[in-house]
């Protein structure tokens, strides 16, 4: 008689099962620690931000580089200036302002558009001129600076309005597209598709801090005594006798106001008021 191989199958087929079974296993473990380890590992694939991103107070949508240039054109920037953008995304307006030979720093709570903004600094060549901060821009120190840059909606220039008026007289504030509530801007550039802006932001407006000249000073053609609204001066001009009603505005320490048919200009001398008629 041939021997019996029943048993033989069963012995077989039990190495097989666990032979399987450990397969199973090691794939399973091999996945698991690939997936750890993909984990651990940083990401090698750079930081591209989106247009529309959520950030702390605004979404995120980049100045058309047009915009930028007219912005900075407008508020006069060159060498001797230190330009603050407060909310500085990927850092462009900081970066052109110093290739235009000025100081910069962009203040943006975004670090991930901090770190893209020094890179960007980097490549352009400018990273001496152009630094980049993580933080908030409504507890920033911007007294420094001789021109201050937003892209925020109307509600938050609104709330930045006292810190910017109580700058130094002359400070240049240019913002794209959105407005300062009543405050309204000394100069405006509106682009269009003509100027070759093919986007919804491209309108740069430009504030000049102006300085606090309301009250009564005396002059050499007698007394005049102002009320000032932002920029806007009213008020009365007392010379000879007559009293005459002025209107004007200050740009910076520049006043300017027309009493009487005539035009006054002058400007605030510490505490002594200059007029030239």
């Amino acid at each position: 008689m041939l021997p019996s191989t029943a048993g033989g199958n069963d012995v077989s087929q039990h190495r097989e099962s666990v032979l399987m079974r450990c397969t199973k296993g090691a794939l399973f473990a091999l996945a698991f620690c690939a997936a750890a380890l993909a984990q651990e590992q940083p990401s090698t694939r750079a930081y591209e931000p989106q247009s529309g991103q959520a950030g702390k107070d605004v979404v995120w949508v980049p100045t058309p580089q047009i915009t930028v240039d007219v912005m900075l054109e407008l508020a006069k920037v060159g060498p001797k200036d230190f330009v603050m953008d407060l909310g500085s995304g990927d850092g462009r307006l900081v970066i052109t302002a110093a290739k235009r030979g000025a100081r910069g720093m962009g203040v943006e709570y975004n670090p991930d558009l901090v770190e893209l903004s020094r890179r960007n600094a980097e490549k352009e060549g400018v990273a001496g001129r152009a630094r980049f901060v993580k933080a908030d821009l409504f507890e920033t120190d911007f007294s420094q600076a001789t021109v201050i840059t937003l892209f925020l909606l109307t509600d938050l220039n609104v709330k930045l309005r006292p810190k910017l008026l109580a700058l130094k007289p002359g400070t240049r504030i240019v913002a794209n597209t959105f407005n300062m509530g009543d405050w309204l801007p000394d100069d405006s550039v509106e682009l269009g598709y003509n100027a070759g802006c093919n986007s919804a932001w491209c309108t740069a407006l430009l504030w000049i801090v102006p300085a606090r000249v309301e009250g009564t000073w005396a002059i050499a053609q007698g007394e005049v005594s102002f009320k000032q609204r932002y920029q806007k001066l009213t008020g009365a001009l007392y010379t000879e006798g007559t009293t005459y009603p002025l209107a004007g505005s200050v740009r910076g320490e520049e006043i300017r106001f027309t009493a009487n048919g005539r035009e006054y200009t002058g400007r605030l001398n510490g505490t002594k008021l200059e007029l030239r008629p």
